[in-house]
């Protein structure tokens, strides 16, 4: 899932202070995982944007909207009918969601609410650890489902490096060393040949097809 955090209140108030009337787009997908940009945080902040007004004295009408994602132009024209009584819009959906909507709207300007961080997984309530970079060129298949772009400090092809220790990054010591984790579990598959295998140089202008990637499925084009 897609993992972020909402900014400072302080430069939220500084993006919204030209307004009066501000529309306050949540997302119930991944940022409401993650506690960030749901139903529940698009009213928080509502909240807490409404009390600083009145403490300076300052006007402000919020409507709150929390769409099923903002990453598909088939959610975001629900505010259609309403958006224009708007003069800008704070998103409280990833980076993606932000950009979707403001391409759809391109005369209304859109504000981000939230820091896009990474993709990430749950490790427990209330703790989210990135696993993947979305890097286009999967290797995991090579190092025992650990991913050492995005778990790796260096992001190392070739590890460990000889700053680490114990199993230990040398970055910190509260951090797992991937490329210890990797040689750990491709012994547990019993596929440590893979471990001799030296992995290329990774083509990072292939991976990114100069510029903003996409994918396409014919088979599921409307034709």
């Amino acid at each position: 899932m897609i993992v972020g955090n909402r900014k400072s209140m302080e430069e939220i108030l500084e993006m919204v202070k030209p307004y009066k009337k501000v529309l306050l787009l949540g997302c119930r997908e991944c940022i409401t995982v993650c506690a960030a940009g749901g139903e529940r945080e698009v009213g928080v902040l509502a909240s807490e944007l409404k009390l600083s007004r009145a403490k300076d004295g300052q006007e402000i009408e919020i409507k709150e909207f929390t769409l099923e994602r903002q990453c598909d132009f088939e959610y975001i024209d629900q505010i259609k009918p309403f958006v224009d009584e708007y003069e800008v819009i704070v998103s409280m959906a990833c980076g993606a969601g932000i950009q979707y909507t403001a391409e759809r709207f391109p005369k209304k300007p859109v504000f981000p609410a939230i820091n896009t961080t990474f993709l990430g997984v749950t490790l427990e309530q209330g703790l989210w650890a990135e696993r993947c970079q979305g890097c286009g060129e999967c290797i995991l298949h090579l190092t025992g489902g650990v991913c050492p772009v995005a778990r790796c400090a260096k992001s190392l092809f070739n590890g460990p490096c000889g700053g680490s220790s114990g199993g230990k990054c040398e970055v910190s010591k509260e951090t797992d060393c991937a490329w210890q984790m990797i040689i750990d579990k491709l012994k547990g598959l019993g596929q440590l040949e893979k471990y001799e295998e030296i992995i290329g140089v990774k083509d990072w202008s292939t991976s990114r097809d100069g510029g903003p990637r996409k994918r396409v499925r014919e088979d599921l084009r409307l034709q």
